[in-house]
């Protein structure tokens, strides 16, 4: 698959050159070809040309099967420009344009790290293919180096809307993945195989016939360059003595391939993220559990049937069981301390396998130490979308989450508060029956697991006046739930609001709001008796009356006001409203400076960024959880992942890199 002989001159440009890819006999050749690395090789190589140590390395790479990748592309660049010239030029026999065929693309997967390569060889396979293979049999196309869509998509494409046939997954997902202006996230990069499969579900749902794609009017016409610049041609197929439309133009196929992948990539956010954080967790229980359901049967695991006979008995034996026991059966190791995204990705796949886990970390005061439990509970069925909740579910979450505070004050958590909680859960409005299970659930975690006074004081301390109004309210509607106001549940509201800094004394002024007495309960009328007589015992519960309206507006102003409760017991957004745009957009100056410092590195011990944390002004674990969080959002995965220190993702790093330099560019133009 070589020319060897006297090169032809060639006249291209308006000067005279020997063909490039020629072995010429008549030339010297070095002893030893000892430039494996190309040093001397020009950027389009000729055999004429090249010094004779080159020729030399050639001839040896080329005797060795033209296989060891090592060697410089420039000499596999110059047995190519053979193999493109023979195919188009000489025009052989069918067979032998195959082999050719064959042989360009081994050349293209043994230099797949290169770009130039990808491109210039991927563009003579794509043509090649177009010429040797009937439209019918041309297969689709799902990844494409180049900028332009590969003739063998136009070609197979728009024979087929010629023909009036609709497109079917296949062609119209290989006419987006190959289109420039296409929008992909991380999900569709990292999960491609899962990407196309649910792509192909999803289509199929919406279009069971095939897109049917309007014939555009300018038909199918181009040039095929040559990589070594010795020839061109023009290229103007026709299908039945017609000729082929051409759907470079067209934009509606694309947009509506671009709308459906939206919402597989959505889909597959958590799935991706989970491979973010655990780049050989593929195959996995967790993974296989984070799958969408569509693609279960695409992806069958034993283990995923094993894990729900296991969550099934858990519930079955009460649900409690420690967080440290359920993160180990998911991900196969026990995890000393588990973090944020670690507990959601657990609560996300059990839900996959219709089981819940309370707490939730995306809403709960606080996440379970390791050693601590968790409630596994039946959720009624597969869930993918945990986060999607109703504000009265936040409300009462809230409330749960402070009558608990209140409940624990003494003690003990009484059957008449657990059951005044209970019946709060069963009659508030404008939740759904999947909202109730989770609500009782996370009352059985809050009745197994006391509350930490210390979290809760950090989170109140910057309680705004809407902020402490809502929670004095829930308090009080805590306080009254059995009935009775125990000292102890006195004590620890005044705790909360000496957290919120305000005067404990209001305490009792809230309590006795309303038409309640701020003074001694009457037991009988004053009348003279034997000395000695007892003093009554306190009424119990069934015997004091409530104002029962009055408890109803504390709970409706509860509800009123939960968006700001949530905003106080659920984690810290990662986002600040910051002044920082571009590829930063969303931090604050010092995160901003924190980020830009990372990126200098590969990799950081803890103590090393816990230094360079400490040098903005930072806390180190409050900075991973903020760029993680921000990291999230922007890339859908960690800036930083855990391992032996922190890990820069290499993904996130390029695309700041570019984005950074592009943004460094364009203020070094302005400044100009």
């Amino acid at each position: 698959m070589v020319y060897v002989g006297t090169p032809p001159v060639l006249k291209r440009y308006g000067y005279g050159e020997k063909c490039r890819p020629y072995i010429d006999p008549a030339l010297p050749v070095a002893r030893r070809g000892d430039d494996q690395g190309g040093s001397q090789l020009p950027y389009w190589p000729s055999y004429s040309e090249i010094p004779p140590v080159c020729r030399a390395t050639y001839l040896d790479w080329l005797a060795d099967g033209a296989s060891d990748p090592n060697y410089d592309p420039g000499y596999m660049f110059l047995y190519f420009y053979g193999l493109e010239r023979r195919f188009f030029v000489d025009d052989p026999a069918p067979e032998e344009k195959r082999e050719l065929l064959d042989e360009v693309r081994r050349l293209a997967e043994l230099y797949s790290d290169n770009h130039s390569a990808r491109r210039y060889l991927g563009e003579f396979v794509s043509y090649a293919v177009a010429a040797t293979t009937p439209y019918e049999a041309i297969q689709p196309v799902f990844e494409n180096p180049g900028w332009d869509l590969p003739f063998s998509v136009k070609l197979a494409i728009g024979a087929r809307i010629e023909r009036g046939e609709p497109l079917n997954a296949d062609w119209v997902l290989s006419w987006f993945l190959c289109h420039p202006e296409k929008t992909l996230r991380t999900a569709a990069r990292r999960c491609q195989p899962e990407f196309i499969a649910l792509f192909k579900k999803r289509f199929d749902a919406r279009f069971p016939s095939g897109l049917k794609i309007n014939k555009p009017r300018k038909n199918l016409q181009t040039t095929y360059e040559a990589a070594s610049r010795e020839f061109s041609g023009s290229v103007n197929p026709r299908i039945a003595g017609k000729p082929v439309p051409d759907i470079s133009g067209l934009r509606k196929p694309v947009e509506i391939a671009q709308e459906i992948a939206d919402v597989v990539m959505n889909d597959l956010e958590k799935f991706s993220r989970y491979l973010g954080r655990n780049p050989d967790g593929r195959g996995s229980v967790e993974a296989h559990a984070l799958l969408p359901i569509e693609l279960r049967d695409l992806f069958p695991s034993e283990e995923l049937d094993a894990l729900a006979a296991w969550a099934e008995g858990v519930v079955q034996g009460g649900g409690l069981l420690p967080i440290g026991d359920v993160l180990e059966r998911l991900e196969g190791e026990r995890s000393e301390k588990p973090g944020k995204r670690q507990l959601t990705g657990a609560a996300d796949a059990l839900a996959r396998l219709g089981f819940g886990m309370a707490p939730d970390p995306r809403f709960g005061l606080r996440a379970p130490r390791v050693e601590e439990p968790v409630v596994l509970f039946d959720l009624g069925g597969p869930v993918e979308q945990l986060e999607d909740v109703s504000t009265a579910f936040r409300a009462l979450l809230m409330e749960l989450a402070l009558a608990s505070f209140i409940a624990h004050a003494d003690g003990t958590f009484s059957d008449s508060e657990r059951q005044a909680l209970t019946d709060r859960i069963e009659s508030i409005d404008g939740i759904s029956d999947l909202e109730r299970r989770r609500l009782r659930a996370n009352l059985a975690w809050f009745l197994a697991v006391p509350p930490d006074m210390a979290l809760l004081r950090r989170r109140l301390k910057d309680a705004d006046g809407d902020q402490q109004a809502a929670i004095r309210s829930a308090l009080v509607a805590a306080a009254h739930a059995d009935g009775i106001v125990h000292a102890e549940e006195v004590a620890q509201i005044e705790k909360i609001y000496r957290a919120l800094a305000l005067d404990p004394n209001l305490v009792y002024a809230d309590l006795h709001a309303g038409e309640v007495a701020d003074a001694p309960l009457r037991v009988r009328a004053a009348q003279p008796g034997p000395a000695g007589e007892p003093i009554p015992a306190e009424p119990t519960a069934t015997a004091r009356r409530l104002d029962a309206a009055r408890i109803a507006s504390i709970r409706q102003d509860t509800d009123r006001v939960s968006a700001v409760l949530a905003d106080i017991f659920t984690e810290p957004e990662a986002i600040e409203a910051g002044s920082q745009g571009g590829a930063l957009k969303g931090l604050d100056a010092k995160y901003t400076a924190l980020i830009r410092d990372i990126l200098t590195q590969s990799h950081w011990t803890e103590d090393a960024f816990a230094e360079l944390a400490s040098r903005h002004g930072l806390l180190a674990a409050g900075a991973l959880e903020t760029i993680n969080e921000w990291a999230f959002g922007a890339y859908d995965e960690a800036l930083l992942e855990e391992y032996e220190g922190y890990e820069v993702s290499s993904d996130i790093a390029e695309a700041l890199a570019d984005e950074l330099e592009k943004e460094s560019g364009y203020v070094q133009t302005q400044t100009a």
